[in-house]
Protein backbone atom coordinates (compact mmCIF):
# COMPACT_ATOMS: atom_id res chain seq x y z
CA UNK A 1 0.00 0.00 0.00
CA UNK A 2 1.40 3.41 -0.99
CA UNK A 3 2.38 5.73 1.82
CA UNK A 4 0.32 8.89 2.32
CA UNK A 5 1.74 12.03 0.75
CA UNK A 6 2.89 14.57 3.37
CA UNK A 7 3.47 18.27 2.65
CA UNK A 8 5.88 20.48 4.55
CA UNK A 9 8.41 19.49 7.17
CA UNK A 10 8.54 15.93 8.50
CA UNK A 11 9.21 15.36 12.17
CA UNK A 12 12.77 14.29 12.87
CA UNK A 13 14.20 15.50 9.55
CA UNK A 14 15.83 18.91 9.61
CA UNK A 15 17.23 21.07 6.83
CA UNK A 16 20.75 19.99 5.92
CA UNK A 17 20.23 16.35 6.90
CA UNK A 18 22.26 13.88 4.85
CA UNK A 19 20.96 10.57 3.47
CA UNK A 20 23.17 7.81 2.19
CA UNK A 21 20.55 6.67 -0.33
CA UNK A 22 17.00 7.26 -1.45
CA UNK A 23 15.59 4.23 0.36
CA UNK A 24 16.14 6.04 3.66
CA UNK A 25 13.77 8.80 2.56
CA UNK A 26 10.93 6.45 1.70
CA UNK A 27 10.33 5.15 5.23
CA UNK A 28 9.01 8.47 6.55
CA UNK A 29 7.32 9.59 3.29
CA UNK A 30 10.02 12.26 3.01
CA UNK A 31 10.32 11.23 -0.65
CA UNK A 32 8.23 8.18 -1.45
CA UNK A 33 9.57 7.28 -4.90
CA UNK A 34 12.65 5.17 -5.49
CA UNK A 35 13.32 6.28 -9.07
CA UNK A 36 11.13 9.30 -9.89
CA UNK A 37 12.50 12.76 -9.18
CA UNK A 38 9.08 14.22 -8.33
CA UNK A 39 6.98 12.84 -5.48
CA UNK A 40 3.39 13.78 -6.25
CA UNK A 41 0.53 13.84 -8.72
CA UNK A 42 -1.93 16.21 -10.31
CA UNK A 43 -4.71 15.37 -7.86
CA UNK A 44 -2.85 16.06 -4.60
CA UNK A 45 0.20 18.09 -5.60
CA UNK A 46 3.94 17.47 -5.37
CA UNK A 47 5.50 17.27 -1.90
CA UNK A 48 9.17 16.72 -2.79
CA UNK A 49 11.67 16.74 -5.64
CA UNK A 50 15.18 15.35 -6.03
CA UNK A 51 17.84 17.22 -7.99
CA UNK A 52 19.91 14.32 -9.28
CA UNK A 53 21.60 15.60 -12.43
CA UNK A 54 19.12 13.88 -14.73
CA UNK A 55 18.36 16.98 -16.80
CA UNK A 56 20.99 19.21 -18.39
CA UNK A 57 18.76 22.29 -18.30
CA UNK A 58 18.51 22.52 -14.48
CA UNK A 59 19.88 25.67 -12.84
CA UNK A 60 20.62 25.83 -9.11
CA UNK A 61 21.41 29.17 -7.49
CA UNK A 62 20.70 28.14 -3.92
CA UNK A 63 17.60 30.06 -2.87
CA UNK A 64 16.28 29.95 -6.46
CA UNK A 65 16.12 26.82 -8.59
CA UNK A 66 15.07 26.43 -12.22
CA UNK A 67 13.90 22.84 -12.34
CA UNK A 68 13.22 20.70 -15.40
CA UNK A 69 10.08 18.60 -15.10
CA UNK A 70 9.74 14.86 -15.64
CA UNK A 71 9.53 12.75 -18.77
CA UNK A 72 11.13 12.49 -22.18
CA UNK A 73 14.37 10.77 -21.15
CA UNK A 74 15.60 7.43 -22.44
CA UNK A 75 15.75 5.03 -19.49
CA UNK A 76 18.99 3.45 -20.72
CA UNK A 77 21.03 6.48 -21.78
CA UNK A 78 19.41 9.19 -19.66
CA UNK A 79 19.26 11.46 -22.72
CA UNK A 80 16.08 13.25 -23.72
CA UNK A 81 14.43 11.67 -26.75
CA UNK A 82 10.93 13.21 -26.76
CA UNK A 83 8.90 16.19 -25.56
CA UNK A 84 7.80 16.52 -21.96
CA UNK A 85 4.10 17.11 -21.26
CA UNK A 86 2.06 18.74 -18.52
CA UNK A 87 0.04 15.52 -18.27
CA UNK A 88 2.99 13.76 -16.67
CA UNK A 89 1.96 13.04 -13.06
CA UNK A 90 5.02 14.77 -11.60
CA UNK A 91 4.68 17.90 -13.75
CA UNK A 92 0.95 18.03 -13.01
CA UNK A 93 1.77 17.70 -9.32
CA UNK A 94 4.16 20.67 -9.34
CA UNK A 95 1.53 22.76 -11.15
CA UNK A 96 -0.97 21.82 -8.43
CA UNK A 97 1.51 22.82 -5.72
CA UNK A 98 2.12 26.14 -7.48
CA UNK A 99 -1.58 26.93 -7.81
CA UNK A 100 -2.38 26.04 -4.20
CA UNK A 101 0.79 27.34 -2.57
CA UNK A 102 1.87 23.94 -1.28
CA UNK A 103 5.49 23.72 -0.04
CA UNK A 104 7.91 21.37 -1.78
CA UNK A 105 10.81 19.63 -0.06
CA UNK A 106 13.96 19.91 -2.19
CA UNK A 107 16.68 17.26 -2.00
CA UNK A 108 20.06 17.59 -3.71
CA UNK A 109 21.86 14.47 -4.88
CA UNK A 110 25.58 13.91 -5.43
CA UNK A 111 25.10 13.66 -9.21
CA UNK A 112 23.50 17.10 -9.35
CA UNK A 113 26.01 19.58 -10.79
CA UNK A 114 25.85 22.39 -8.25
CA UNK A 115 28.10 24.00 -5.66
CA UNK A 116 25.35 23.19 -3.15
CA UNK A 117 25.35 19.42 -3.84
CA UNK A 118 26.92 16.85 -1.53
CA UNK A 119 29.96 14.85 -2.63
CA UNK A 120 28.03 11.66 -1.85
CA UNK A 121 24.49 10.72 -0.95
CA UNK A 122 21.71 13.29 -0.66
CA UNK A 123 21.07 16.40 1.44
CA UNK A 124 17.80 18.08 2.37
CA UNK A 125 17.87 21.66 1.03
CA UNK A 126 14.70 22.84 2.78
CA UNK A 127 11.21 23.95 1.76
CA UNK A 128 10.64 25.77 -1.51
CA UNK A 129 7.60 27.28 -3.22
CA UNK A 130 6.86 26.79 -6.91
CA UNK A 131 6.39 30.34 -8.16
CA UNK A 132 6.39 29.96 -11.94
CA UNK A 133 5.90 27.34 -14.66
CA UNK A 134 6.37 27.47 -18.42
CA UNK A 135 7.57 25.38 -21.35
CA UNK A 136 10.47 25.93 -23.72
CA UNK A 137 12.80 24.05 -26.05
CA UNK A 138 15.62 22.43 -24.08
CA UNK A 139 19.27 21.99 -25.01
CA UNK A 140 18.44 18.64 -26.62
CA UNK A 141 15.90 20.27 -28.93
CA UNK A 142 12.81 18.80 -27.24
CA UNK A 143 10.09 20.62 -25.33
CA UNK A 144 10.63 20.70 -21.56
CA UNK A 145 8.38 21.77 -18.69
CA UNK A 146 10.16 24.27 -16.46
CA UNK A 147 9.52 25.36 -12.89
CA UNK A 148 11.01 28.13 -10.79
CA UNK A 149 11.23 27.39 -7.09
CA UNK A 150 12.15 29.84 -4.33
CA UNK A 151 13.30 29.00 -0.83
CA UNK A 152 10.55 29.57 1.76
CA UNK A 153 12.01 27.79 4.79
CA UNK A 154 12.87 29.31 8.15
CA UNK A 155 16.57 28.54 8.50
CA UNK A 156 18.52 31.80 9.06
CA UNK A 157 21.86 29.96 8.92
CA UNK A 158 21.84 28.97 5.26
CA UNK A 159 25.22 29.29 3.58
CA UNK A 160 26.36 30.26 0.11
CA UNK A 161 28.64 27.86 -1.82
CA UNK A 162 31.64 30.07 -0.96
CA UNK A 163 30.78 30.02 2.73
CA UNK A 164 30.41 26.25 2.66
CA UNK A 165 33.75 25.73 0.90
CA UNK A 166 35.76 28.26 2.89
CA UNK A 167 33.87 27.77 6.16
CA UNK A 168 33.39 31.48 6.74
CA UNK A 169 31.00 32.62 9.45
CA UNK A 170 27.49 32.76 8.11
CA UNK A 171 26.12 36.27 8.00
CA UNK A 172 22.74 36.95 9.58
CA UNK A 173 19.86 36.88 7.15
CA UNK A 174 16.33 38.06 7.77
CA UNK A 175 13.57 35.96 6.23
CA UNK A 176 9.87 36.58 6.10
CA UNK A 177 7.55 33.84 7.20
CA UNK A 178 5.44 32.56 4.34
CA UNK A 179 5.93 33.12 0.63
CA UNK A 180 4.51 35.53 -1.95
CA UNK A 181 3.61 33.37 -4.94
CA UNK A 182 3.05 36.19 -7.42
CA UNK A 183 4.88 39.48 -7.12
CA UNK A 184 2.95 42.50 -8.41
CA UNK A 185 5.57 44.96 -9.64
CA UNK A 186 3.96 48.40 -9.72
CA UNK A 187 6.75 50.33 -11.44
CA UNK A 188 6.34 53.84 -12.78
CA UNK A 189 5.79 52.43 -16.27
CA UNK A 190 3.12 50.01 -15.01
CA UNK A 191 1.42 52.89 -13.23
CA UNK A 192 1.31 54.89 -16.46
CA UNK A 193 -0.17 51.95 -18.39
CA UNK A 194 -2.90 51.54 -15.78
CA UNK A 195 -3.68 55.27 -15.94
CA UNK A 196 -3.86 55.05 -19.73
CA UNK A 197 -6.66 52.48 -19.40
CA UNK A 198 -8.31 54.21 -16.43
CA UNK A 199 -7.55 51.06 -14.39
CA UNK A 200 -9.90 49.00 -16.57
CA UNK A 201 -8.93 45.45 -17.52
CA UNK A 202 -7.96 45.11 -21.18
CA UNK A 203 -9.72 41.73 -21.29
CA UNK A 204 -13.01 42.20 -19.43
CA UNK A 205 -13.18 45.99 -19.03
CA UNK A 206 -13.75 45.76 -15.28
CA UNK A 207 -12.06 47.78 -12.56
CA UNK A 208 -12.10 47.36 -8.79
CA UNK A 209 -13.28 50.29 -6.67
CA UNK A 210 -11.37 50.53 -3.40
CA UNK A 211 -11.33 53.09 -0.58
CA UNK A 212 -8.33 54.73 -2.23
CA UNK A 213 -9.70 54.70 -5.77
CA UNK A 214 -9.74 52.47 -8.83
CA UNK A 215 -7.54 49.37 -8.87
CA UNK A 216 -5.96 47.21 -11.60
CA UNK A 217 -2.64 45.43 -12.05
CA UNK A 218 0.18 45.86 -14.52
CA UNK A 219 0.94 42.44 -16.03
CA UNK A 220 4.23 41.73 -17.78
CA UNK A 221 3.74 39.67 -20.94
CA UNK A 222 7.25 38.25 -20.82
CA UNK A 223 8.08 37.90 -17.09
CA UNK A 224 10.88 39.90 -15.53
CA UNK A 225 13.99 38.29 -14.11
CA UNK A 226 15.73 35.02 -14.84
CA UNK A 227 15.24 32.95 -16.87
CA UNK A 228 12.68 34.92 -18.91
CA UNK A 229 14.55 38.26 -18.93
CA UNK A 230 11.52 40.31 -19.90
CA UNK A 231 11.89 44.11 -20.00
CA UNK A 232 10.02 46.55 -17.79
CA UNK A 233 8.82 48.50 -20.83
CA UNK A 234 5.38 49.65 -21.89
CA UNK A 235 5.48 47.28 -24.89
CA UNK A 236 5.73 44.37 -22.41
CA UNK A 237 2.91 45.49 -20.12
CA UNK A 238 -0.85 45.23 -20.16
CA UNK A 239 -3.49 46.39 -17.69
CA UNK A 240 -5.51 43.55 -16.15
CA UNK A 241 -7.89 42.91 -13.28
CA UNK A 242 -6.49 40.55 -10.59
CA UNK A 243 -8.44 37.56 -11.95
CA UNK A 244 -7.22 37.95 -15.50
CA UNK A 245 -3.69 38.71 -14.26
CA UNK A 246 -3.55 35.34 -12.51
CA UNK A 247 -5.11 33.59 -15.51
CA UNK A 248 -2.63 35.23 -17.89
CA UNK A 249 0.39 34.45 -15.71
CA UNK A 250 -0.67 30.82 -15.51
CA UNK A 251 -1.32 30.55 -19.24
CA UNK A 252 -5.08 30.03 -19.04
CA UNK A 253 -5.30 32.34 -22.04
CA UNK A 254 -2.85 34.07 -24.35
CA UNK A 255 -2.81 36.74 -27.05
CA UNK A 256 -2.22 36.41 -30.79
CA UNK A 257 -0.26 39.00 -32.76
CA UNK A 258 -3.54 40.46 -34.03
CA UNK A 259 -4.60 40.82 -30.33
CA UNK A 260 -7.22 38.06 -30.52
CA UNK A 261 -7.52 36.10 -27.28
CA UNK A 262 -6.95 32.34 -27.31
CA UNK A 263 -7.41 29.70 -24.66
CA UNK A 264 -10.29 30.05 -22.22
CA UNK A 265 -11.00 33.64 -23.29
CA UNK A 266 -12.43 34.85 -26.60
CA UNK A 267 -12.64 38.21 -28.27
CA UNK A 268 -9.79 40.69 -28.55
CA UNK A 269 -7.52 42.55 -26.16
CA UNK A 270 -8.69 46.15 -25.80
CA UNK A 271 -5.89 48.43 -26.94
CA UNK A 272 -5.32 52.18 -26.75
CA UNK A 273 -3.82 53.67 -29.96
CA UNK A 274 -0.98 55.09 -27.84
CA UNK A 275 -0.07 51.64 -26.55
CA UNK A 276 2.09 49.46 -28.82
CA UNK A 277 2.90 45.88 -27.82
CA UNK A 278 6.04 43.99 -28.79
CA UNK A 279 4.92 40.97 -30.81
CA UNK A 280 7.98 38.98 -29.79
CA UNK A 281 6.77 39.19 -26.16
CA UNK A 282 3.34 37.94 -27.19
CA UNK A 283 4.99 35.05 -29.05
CA UNK A 284 7.14 34.24 -26.00
CA UNK A 285 4.05 34.03 -23.77
CA UNK A 286 2.26 31.77 -26.24
CA UNK A 287 5.21 29.40 -26.58
CA UNK A 288 5.79 29.36 -22.82
CA UNK A 289 2.25 28.13 -22.28
CA UNK A 290 1.92 25.75 -25.21
CA UNK A 291 -0.01 27.87 -27.70
CA UNK A 292 1.47 27.10 -31.10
Amino acid sequence: MAREIIFGEIKGISEGQWFEGRKEMMLTSFHRNWAAGIDGNGREGAAAIVLSGGYEDDLDEGDEIIYTGAGGNDQNTGKQIEDQTWDNRGNAGLLKSMNEGLPVRVIRGFNHKSAFSPKSGYTYAGLYSVVDAWEEKGKSGYKICRFRLEYCGQNPQRKTPEEIELDYKTRDKKRKSGTVLRIIRDTKIAHEIKKLYNYECQVCGNTIITKSGRYAEGAHIRPLGKPHDGADNSDNLICLCPNHHVMFDKGTFSILDNLSLIGCESGSLKINPKHKLNKSNLEYHRKSHGYY
